[in-house]
């Protein structure tokens, strides 16, 4: 009988611990989750309140495609927020990098530090070893470091804390309007909804 419980075991308990890693797939609510964002302050999921929270993954600060995508959200301040929508920028960068590209881009939302991966891995987002470069900003030489590089993927969460989008195909430079787009399309269909 023990033998027969412990090779029942053996099967399970690698089943369960591969579930408790699989990542959120839209219709699943996201696990709450902690970081630390460009002023040093920790940022926590539960405590935001808006309709929908834009969640964008980011390779690196002062690099083109990223520059090009967070001030095209930046751009697009007005029509996130007639929707009831915030934004966040998400990346493996040291908070002091976070904070040099915010203010010298004049980014008009929240960055937040994911230094080792750990919120990547809750939405799925591929994870690669993170390095340091020399980038000259403002007329100084900075040593710009990162934990981990992710790959560039958008979500969007609802005011339940439920995953409704999720796209791994990004374009840097066109991504806050196809969100806008979805986000616009899916407050159409929630007033069509009938009352009951």
């Amino acid at each position: 009988m023990k033998r027969s419980s412990f090779l029942l075991l053996s099967l399970i308990l690698p089943a369960i611990v591969l579930l408790s890693f699989m990542p959120v797939e839209p219709g699943d609510t996201v696990p709450d989750f902690s970081a630390t964002d460009e002023n040093g302050n920790t940022w926590t999921l539960s405590r935001q309140r808006a309709n929908y929270l834009v969640i964008y993954f980011y390779p690196a600060a002062f690099t083109g495609g990223c520059t090009a995508q967070a001030c095209s959200y930046r751009d697009h301040d007005a029509e996130f927020r007639k929707l009831r929508a915030s934004v966040i920028g998400i990346s493996g960068d040291e908070v002091s990098n976070l904070e040099q590209f915010k203010k010298v881009n004049n980014l008009n939302f929240t960055l937040l530090s994911d230094h080792d991966g750990k919120i990547a891995e809750i939405f799925g987002v591929p994870v690669y070893e993170g390095t340091t470069i020399e980038k000259e900003v403002g007329g100084q030489t900075l040593q710009l470091t990162r934990g981990v590089t992710t790959s560039r993927w958008t979500f969007v969460v609802d005011v339940n804390g439920k995953l409704i989008y999720k796209d791994q195909e990004v374009s840097a430079a066109t991504d806050p309007e196809k969100v806008l787009k979805f986000i616009a399309t899916h407050d159409e269909r929630k007033s069509c909804v009938p009352r009951r």
